[in-house]
């Protein structure tokens, strides 16, 4: 019987383990529940120690941020399974089991999510991650029932399984062995992006990313990093050009990667007169990539049996921004995918 181990990533989330941990446990019928602390300054392991002292914990010595977080983290976990939850997730009964036994039944299914709904408008899917992630051919991510800042009301309308692009880092199940295969998350993107970066590895190794809608969890959503901060807007626009960079063929980088440049800067300028802060995060988001693109050169070669982009499940072969901007098609099910 395969195991599983449930990793909740903690940076002074106190308030959201005091909230959402009772049901996880309650939940979760005896799988593993870790809590591994981003080296939190908010008295969050007195109080784990205090209320939970039966729970495992794992200690990381300085705040990695997401991606090698979870990577130091894992490094001590023995499972077939690990299911990586953010703090501030609210779990329903059986969320687990379906989709274990989907990952189970076929090997070739390396990752997967469940529905994501929020927290506070329980009926409306949730930003990061909705019914399953796809990007389109300039490499900007969108979901199902989620393109950009266009939310759905879940009516039912996404609740086949699907294959999907990315599952969000938010309550992403993965094969142990795969992620350990693959290195796991990529150290530089500290947070943002490093799930559909580890997804687009996945794909290339011939696996399959899914999406099922039996299970269903509610995210509160910035939790760590509120949207309005502009360190998240230089997290999403560093982190996009790092993924399309390290993943796109040859010929779509050359092809593709300069027009993403413009889409880029377009968007910083447009937001020059109403947030300042956040045209600054894209300058220092692009030069930052810069100051990358040694290490990202390096971490193209170690994988390269590349498809072209358009190539690949699961890709939007249009422009997402050119559809939601100029066509107004702002619902999935418009775009004609």
């Amino acid at each position: 019987m395969s195991t599983t181990s449930v990793v909740i990533l903690n940076y002074n989330g106190r308030k959201f383990l005091e909230q959402f941990l009772p049901t996880v446990i309650q939940h979760s019928n005896n799988h593993e529940v870790i809590i591994a602390d981003n080296c939190s300054t908010d008295n969050s392991i007195t109080f784990l120690k205090q209320e939970y002292p039966n729970i495992r914990m794992i200690q990381i010595p300085d705040n990695k941020g997401y991606s090698a977080g979870y990577n130091y983290a894992l490094q001590q976990v023995k499972s077939d399974y690990y299911v990586l939850l953010n703090s501030d997730i609210e779990v329903s009964a059986n969320w687990i089991a379906p989709i274990i036994e989907l990952m189970d039944q076929d090997e070739n299914i390396a990752a997967a999510q469940p529905k994501i709904r929020s927290y506070h408008n329980r009926d409306q899917f949730e930003y990061a991650g909705a019914a399953g992630g796809f990007i389109d051919t300039l490499g900007y991510p969108f979901c199902r029932g989620r393109i950009f800042n266009t939310v759905e009301n879940d009516n039912g309308q996404y609740d086949d399984e699907k294959t999907i692009f990315w599952a969000t880092g938010a309550c992403l199940f993965i094969r142990a062995s795969i992620f350990h295969e693959l290195k796991g998350f990529d150290d530089d993107f500290f947070a943002h992006m490093e799930e559909i970066d580890l997804c687009w590895k996945i794909q290339n190794r011939g696996y399959r990313v899914v999406y099922s809608p039996k299970s269903t969890v509610y995210h509160v959503g910035g939790g760590t990093l509120q949207k309005s901060n502009p360190k998240k807007t230089y997290l999403n626009f560093r982190n996009g050009l790092s993924l399309i960079f390290k993943n796109y063929s040859n010929t779509d980088l050359m092809l593709k990667f300069p027009f993403r440049i413009l889409l880029d800067w377009l968007a910083a300028f447009q937001i020059l007169f109403t947030s300042p802060n956040d045209f600054l995060a894209v300058v220092h988001a692009h030069w930052d990539f810069i100051k990358l693109l040694p290490s990202n050169i390096k971490k193209r070669t170690s994988f390269r049996k590349k498809k072209a982009t358009h190539m690949l499940p699961q890709v939007f072969k249009k422009s997402i921004v050119l559809e939601y901007f100029i066509k107004k098609r702002k619902i999935f099910s418009n775009i004609n995918f």
